[in-house]
């Protein structure tokens, strides 16, 4: 029989956080799900009083950089409570037993909370050669993700090694690297980008804990909180991709004065995810506001839609409502249109102002 779980108000208190830490910690992560102020008592009332669900976090082909992410989200409770507030049952990164151990940990959690349990995903699937190219405990990974989903209340595909297959699924893909929502019966949040945002992730486990339900999500199974819009829409350097001012090389002055790197590959454009507004590191900085493009990671077959320092042909040239359902090829191929007349417009105008220069400079020589 599965015994009784403490709440996360129950964790903090026996960690000795105050009651401040703790509702401040509900805002926070109540905030992060997108709920709006006015119910973060509701956030308040699911933690003190509801128990902790058991989570099961499974790594197959992956770096880790997802764990990672996550122990690094931005308010300093976090690393300290969020991990013990779920209940982490197993984690081959984190958890201190090993072997055997380890095992009989996730196996007793499957049993005894059998369809109540949440289990995160670290880490695309090999499929070829029989799983053979991923093996833990002498079980394939395959294996591994099919037990442990059919139990589970709610499966979470952290990355986009396990949301999409990353750089593992790229092309020839020889290990048959594959999403975690191609091999098993049930729906997935993903939860894509390499890696994912912290405070993303610690949103959708938020969401889940309070309402006891996955987020809303688009049409390829993200959450809409979070991957509703295109980094190009909130970017700061927007303006200058408005003005036709673009970085041509690394070093030119453009480059120094933060004009839009469209033209040196960046993919926000065509990339769903919150990084221009949540940023890393307690919102210091995310790659555009570092200097560097944009590379699609939290988007489908990232590593296979062309060299990364080469700006796509076309893109949705749409305002910041657009949304990735509503983007389709034709949408697509109408954008392509818009962008040629885009620099057309751009490159006219700039011929202009140089026409004018010119006749500027001829008038002022002849009048000397």
């Amino acid at each position: 029989m599965a015994e009784p779980r403490s709440t996360i108000w129950e964790t903090m208190q026996e960690r000795g956080h105050s009651r401040r830490d703790f509702l401040q910690f509900c805002a926070y992560a109540a905030t992060l799900a997108g709920i709006a102020p006015a119910a973060h008592g509701k956030v308040a009332e699911a933690f003190e009083k509801k128990a902790r669900p058991p989570v099961i976090w499974l790594h197959f082909q992956e770096c880790t950089c997802c764990s990672e992410s996550f122990i690094r989200a931005e308010h300093p409770v976090v690393a300290d409570v969020l991990m013990d507030a779920i209940s982490l049952d197993y984690t081959e990164t984190l958890q201190a037993a090993s072997g055997h151990a380890a095992e009989k940990c996730k196996a007793d959690t499957m049993k005894a909370y059998a369809g109540k349990y949440i289990l995160l995903v670290e880490g695309s699937v090999p499929t070829e050669a029989d799983g053979v190219y991923c093996c833990i405990g002498g079980r394939t990974a395959l294996d591994i993700l099919k037990e442990a989903a059919a139990g589970a209340a709610a499966v979470i595909a952290w990355g986009n090694c396990a949301s999409y297959g990353c750089v593992q699924n790229a092309k020839p893909n020889p290990t048959g690297a594959t999403p975690i929502s191609k091999l098993i019966g049930k729906p997935v949040i993903n939860v894509p980008g390499c890696p994912p945002i912290a405070d993303v992730m610690v949103g959708v486990v938020t969401h889940i804990l309070v309402f006891g339900r996955p987020p809303e999500l688009d049409a390829q199974g993200r959450p809409k909180e979070f991957y509703g819009r295109r980094v190009h829409d909130t970017c700061y350097r927007r303006p200058t991709y408005d003005a036709g001012m673009f970085v041509e090389t690394w070093d030119d002055d453009a480059a120094r004065k933060g004009y839009c790197l469209y033209h040196m590959g960046c993919r926000g454009p065509v990339t769903y995810n919150a990084c221009a507004v949540t940023k890393w590191n307690e919102r210091t900085s995310y790659p555009i506001q570092s200097g560097h493009g944009c590379i699609g990671c939290s988007e489908n077959q990232f590593w296979d839609n062309g060299p990364f320092y080469q700006h796509l042909p076309s893109f949705p040239g749409f305002g910041i409502e657009s949304t990735a359902d509503k983007i389709g090829l034709a949408a697509g191929a109408a954008a392509a249109v818009g962008v040629a007349a885009h620099a057309i417009s751009t490159n006219i105008r700039k011929r202009g102002l140089i026409h004018e220069h010119v006749a500027e400079s001829v008038t002022e020589n002849k009048s000397e």
